[in-house]
Protein backbone atom coordinates (compact mmCIF):
# COMPACT_ATOMS: atom_id res chain seq x y z
CA UNK A 1 0.00 0.00 0.00
CA UNK A 2 1.17 3.44 -1.03
CA UNK A 3 1.84 5.84 1.68
CA UNK A 4 -1.34 7.70 1.06
CA UNK A 5 -3.61 4.65 0.51
CA UNK A 6 -2.43 3.85 4.50
CA UNK A 7 -2.54 7.39 5.78
CA UNK A 8 -6.21 7.42 4.31
CA UNK A 9 -7.18 3.84 6.08
CA UNK A 10 -5.33 5.46 9.65
CA UNK A 11 -8.29 8.60 8.99
CA UNK A 12 -10.94 5.99 8.54
CA UNK A 13 -9.74 3.73 12.10
CA UNK A 14 -8.74 6.12 14.45
CA UNK A 15 -10.38 9.60 15.38
CA UNK A 16 -8.70 12.40 15.00
CA UNK A 17 -5.34 10.49 13.23
CA UNK A 18 -4.94 13.39 10.71
CA UNK A 19 -3.85 15.48 13.78
CA UNK A 20 -1.71 12.50 15.73
CA UNK A 21 1.08 13.53 14.28
CA UNK A 22 1.34 17.30 14.39
CA UNK A 23 0.13 17.01 17.80
CA UNK A 24 2.78 14.55 18.67
CA UNK A 25 5.65 16.82 17.07
CA UNK A 26 4.47 19.89 18.60
CA UNK A 27 4.66 18.64 21.92
CA UNK A 28 7.93 17.22 22.16
CA UNK A 29 9.24 20.52 20.50
CA UNK A 30 7.62 22.78 23.55
CA UNK A 31 9.65 20.07 25.86
CA UNK A 32 12.32 21.34 28.11
CA UNK A 33 15.21 19.01 26.55
CA UNK A 34 14.15 18.55 22.49
CA UNK A 35 13.20 22.41 22.48
CA UNK A 36 16.99 22.79 22.12
CA UNK A 37 17.77 24.01 18.73
CA UNK A 38 19.20 20.80 16.40
CA UNK A 39 18.26 18.58 19.13
CA UNK A 40 18.34 14.64 18.31
CA UNK A 41 14.87 13.03 18.21
CA UNK A 42 14.24 9.38 17.82
CA UNK A 43 11.03 8.55 15.98
CA UNK A 44 10.36 5.05 16.92
CA UNK A 45 7.96 2.60 14.46
CA UNK A 46 8.15 5.80 11.99
CA UNK A 47 5.74 3.52 9.75
CA UNK A 48 5.13 5.75 6.66
CA UNK A 49 6.61 8.92 8.08
CA UNK A 50 3.99 11.03 9.39
CA UNK A 51 5.64 12.31 12.05
CA UNK A 52 8.72 12.77 10.16
CA UNK A 53 6.73 14.92 7.96
CA UNK A 54 5.30 17.16 10.81
CA UNK A 55 9.13 16.93 12.34
CA UNK A 56 10.80 18.07 9.38
CA UNK A 57 8.15 21.23 8.88
CA UNK A 58 7.97 22.35 12.71
CA UNK A 59 11.73 21.63 13.69
CA UNK A 60 14.04 21.20 10.19
CA UNK A 61 16.96 21.53 12.70
CA UNK A 62 16.42 18.64 14.32
CA UNK A 63 18.58 15.36 13.73
CA UNK A 64 16.55 12.54 13.75
CA UNK A 65 17.03 8.96 13.74
CA UNK A 66 14.00 6.89 12.34
CA UNK A 67 13.72 3.01 12.55
CA UNK A 68 11.38 0.43 11.56
CA UNK A 69 11.83 -3.23 11.52
CA UNK A 70 9.33 -2.95 8.60
CA UNK A 71 12.03 -3.12 5.45
CA UNK A 72 8.95 -2.21 3.45
CA UNK A 73 7.55 0.85 5.50
CA UNK A 74 10.73 2.35 5.85
CA UNK A 75 11.00 2.17 1.95
CA UNK A 76 7.72 3.74 1.85
CA UNK A 77 8.94 6.35 4.51
CA UNK A 78 12.17 7.46 2.84
CA UNK A 79 10.12 7.60 -1.11
CA UNK A 80 7.75 9.88 1.13
CA UNK A 81 10.45 12.41 2.32
CA UNK A 82 12.61 12.24 -0.34
CA UNK A 83 16.51 13.28 0.29
CA UNK A 84 16.95 14.51 3.90
CA UNK A 85 20.43 15.10 5.37
CA UNK A 86 18.77 15.17 8.73
CA UNK A 87 17.39 11.79 8.85
CA UNK A 88 19.23 8.45 9.74
CA UNK A 89 17.12 5.51 8.57
CA UNK A 90 17.37 2.39 10.29
CA UNK A 91 15.88 -1.00 9.99
CA UNK A 92 16.14 -2.66 13.57
CA UNK A 93 14.16 -2.21 16.68
CA UNK A 94 14.83 0.67 19.68
CA UNK A 95 15.77 -2.46 21.46
CA UNK A 96 18.79 -3.37 19.38
CA UNK A 97 19.34 0.48 18.41
CA UNK A 98 20.08 1.05 22.39
CA UNK A 99 22.62 -1.62 22.64
CA UNK A 100 24.69 -0.04 19.43
CA UNK A 101 27.64 2.31 20.43
CA UNK A 102 26.46 6.01 21.38
CA UNK A 103 23.26 5.45 21.31
CA UNK A 104 22.11 4.85 25.24
CA UNK A 105 21.56 8.64 26.55
CA UNK A 106 22.05 10.02 23.21
CA UNK A 107 18.22 11.09 22.19
CA UNK A 108 16.68 14.80 23.73
CA UNK A 109 13.26 13.24 22.84
CA UNK A 110 11.15 10.37 20.82
CA UNK A 111 8.04 9.74 19.12
CA UNK A 112 6.42 6.49 19.45
CA UNK A 113 2.64 6.76 17.56
CA UNK A 114 0.60 3.37 17.82
CA UNK A 115 3.34 0.74 18.08
CA UNK A 116 3.07 0.03 21.92
CA UNK A 117 -0.54 -1.61 20.93
CA UNK A 118 0.88 -3.92 18.79
CA UNK A 119 2.91 -5.58 21.48
CA UNK A 120 1.42 -8.35 24.01
CA UNK A 121 2.02 -7.61 27.55
CA UNK A 122 4.45 -10.92 28.00
CA UNK A 123 7.34 -9.06 28.64
CA UNK A 124 7.29 -7.35 25.20
CA UNK A 125 6.12 -4.15 26.59
CA UNK A 126 8.20 -3.42 29.13
CA UNK A 127 10.84 -4.09 26.83
CA UNK A 128 10.04 -1.88 24.61
CA UNK A 129 9.31 1.03 26.84
CA UNK A 130 12.91 0.31 29.10
CA UNK A 131 14.73 0.48 25.51
CA UNK A 132 13.03 3.76 24.82
CA UNK A 133 13.88 5.02 28.27
CA UNK A 134 17.31 4.18 28.27
CA UNK A 135 17.93 5.97 24.64
CA UNK A 136 17.00 9.10 26.12
CA UNK A 137 18.75 12.19 28.36
CA UNK A 138 17.49 12.07 31.82
CA UNK A 139 14.62 15.21 31.46
CA UNK A 140 13.91 14.06 27.94
CA UNK A 141 10.26 13.12 26.83
CA UNK A 142 8.80 10.53 25.19
CA UNK A 143 5.29 10.78 23.24
CA UNK A 144 3.45 7.55 23.49
CA UNK A 145 0.05 7.21 21.64
CA UNK A 146 -1.61 4.66 21.35
CA UNK A 147 -4.93 2.38 21.80
CA UNK A 148 -6.08 1.88 25.30
CA UNK A 149 -8.56 -0.01 27.38
CA UNK A 150 -11.16 1.78 29.16
CA UNK A 151 -11.25 2.88 32.90
CA UNK A 152 -14.96 2.04 33.09
CA UNK A 153 -15.94 -1.30 31.78
CA UNK A 154 -19.72 0.15 32.00
CA UNK A 155 -18.87 1.55 28.43
CA UNK A 156 -16.80 -0.90 26.44
CA UNK A 157 -19.52 -2.10 24.48
CA UNK A 158 -20.65 1.80 23.59
CA UNK A 159 -17.31 2.50 22.89
CA UNK A 160 -16.76 -0.02 20.74
CA UNK A 161 -19.99 0.08 19.03
CA UNK A 162 -19.00 3.99 18.62
CA UNK A 163 -15.90 3.06 16.44
CA UNK A 164 -17.49 0.47 14.27
CA UNK A 165 -19.74 3.30 13.82
CA UNK A 166 -17.15 5.97 13.02
CA UNK A 167 -15.21 3.56 11.07
CA UNK A 168 -18.47 2.86 8.48
CA UNK A 169 -19.47 6.56 9.04
CA UNK A 170 -15.49 7.54 7.31
CA UNK A 171 -16.35 4.86 4.37
CA UNK A 172 -14.84 1.73 5.58
CA UNK A 173 -16.49 -1.77 6.35
CA UNK A 174 -16.28 -2.42 9.82
CA UNK A 175 -17.80 -5.81 12.07
CA UNK A 176 -18.94 -5.42 15.38
CA UNK A 177 -16.52 -6.96 17.79
CA UNK A 178 -13.08 -7.09 15.46
CA UNK A 179 -11.70 -3.46 16.20
CA UNK A 180 -9.54 -4.18 18.34
CA UNK A 181 -8.01 -7.91 16.72
CA UNK A 182 -4.36 -7.77 16.58
CA UNK A 183 -3.66 -5.24 19.43
CA UNK A 184 -3.00 -5.79 22.72
CA UNK A 185 -4.52 -2.66 24.93
CA UNK A 186 -3.61 -2.29 28.04
CA UNK A 187 -5.50 -0.14 31.41
CA UNK A 188 -4.17 3.18 32.48
CA UNK A 189 -2.69 1.61 35.73
CA UNK A 190 -1.09 -0.97 33.77
CA UNK A 191 0.48 1.41 31.73
CA UNK A 192 1.84 3.54 34.63
CA UNK A 193 3.38 0.38 36.77
CA UNK A 194 5.55 -0.16 33.06
CA UNK A 195 6.29 3.11 32.07
CA UNK A 196 7.90 3.86 35.92
CA UNK A 197 9.48 -0.49 36.04
CA UNK A 198 11.06 1.50 32.59
CA UNK A 199 12.56 4.56 34.10
CA UNK A 200 9.85 7.05 33.64
CA UNK A 201 7.52 9.03 35.47
CA UNK A 202 3.74 8.92 35.44
CA UNK A 203 2.28 9.89 32.11
CA UNK A 204 0.42 12.67 31.60
CA UNK A 205 -2.42 12.29 29.44
CA UNK A 206 -2.75 15.18 26.18
CA UNK A 207 -5.17 13.31 24.13
CA UNK A 208 -7.84 10.93 23.85
CA UNK A 209 -10.16 9.93 21.06
CA UNK A 210 -12.34 7.01 22.37
CA UNK A 211 -10.07 4.63 22.88
CA UNK A 212 -7.10 6.01 21.50
CA UNK A 213 -4.68 8.10 24.16
CA UNK A 214 -1.37 10.07 23.73
CA UNK A 215 0.93 10.92 27.28
CA UNK A 216 3.57 12.34 27.62
CA UNK A 217 6.82 10.26 29.59
CA UNK A 218 9.47 12.43 31.40
CA UNK A 219 12.88 10.09 31.63
CA UNK A 220 13.66 10.32 35.44
CA UNK A 221 16.85 11.71 35.71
Amino acid sequence: MNPAGYERLQSQVIPGYGSLARLAVALLAASPVAAAPGAEVLVAGCGTGAELVEAVAQRPDWRLTAIDPSDEMLAESRQRLGVQSSIDWRQTTVEALVDGPGVAGRFAGALSVLVLQSLPDDGSKLAFLTALARTLQPGAQLVLVDLMQTSLPSLEGQLEAAWVGFQQASGLAAEPGAPNQGLHPIGLARLTSLVNAAGFGDPARVFQALGFEGFLLQRRA
